[in-house]
C-alpha cells in the first residue's frame, strides 16, 4: 500500500502544480471578461490548493507506520475521491460556469474529513 500512496501521492501532486499553473496563467485572461470571472478563478484557486495539500496527505500515508487499524489503510483512497470530487467540482465549475456543480463538492470535503479521521484512528491504535 505505501508504494501504491506514493505513486498516487506523485501523480496527483504533478497534477495538482500544473492544474494551479494552469489556473494562474491560462485561466487568469481567458476568465477576465466574464462577470464571474474573479468566483471562478477563485474556485479554481480553491481546487488547487485542496488537491495539493491532500496529494501531500497521501504522501504522508505512505510513510505512517503500518496500519494498526485496518480502516486506516482506506484513508488513501478516500483522499483520492475527496480530490475528484472536491476539486473536480470546482474545476469544472470554472470551466462551465455551472453553479449546480457545486452540490457535489461537499460530498468531497466529507471524504477529505474521513481521510484524516482514518489517519488519526490508526494513530491511536499505533502501539506506544
Amino acid at each position: 500500500m505505501e508504494r501504491i500512496s506514493l505513486m498516487l501521492a506523485g501523480a496527483l501532486g504533478f497534477l495538482g502544480v500544473a492544474l494551479g499553473a494552469f489556473g494562474a496563467h491560462g485561466l487568469k485572461n481567458r476568465l477576465a471578461g466574464l462577470s464571474d470571472g474573479e468566483q471562478r478563478l477563485a474556485w479554481w484557486n480553491t481546487g488547487a490548493q485542496y488537491h495539493l495539500l491532500h496529494a501531500l496527505a497521501i504522501g504522508l500515508c505512505a510513510v505512517r507506520p503500518a496500519p494498526a487499524y485496518p480502516p486506516s489503510a482506506v484513508a488513501p483512497w478516500l483522499f483520492v475521491g475527496g480530490i475528484a470530487l472536491f476539486s473536480g467540482s470546482l474545476y469544472a465549475m470554472t470551466l462551465t460556469g455551472r453553479r449546480a456543480l457545486g452540490a457535489v463538492t461537499p460530498l468531497g470535503g466529507l471524504l477529505m474529513l474521513a481521510g484524516w479521521g482514518a489517519l488519526g484512528l490508526n494513530a491511536l491504535s499505533a502501539p506506544g
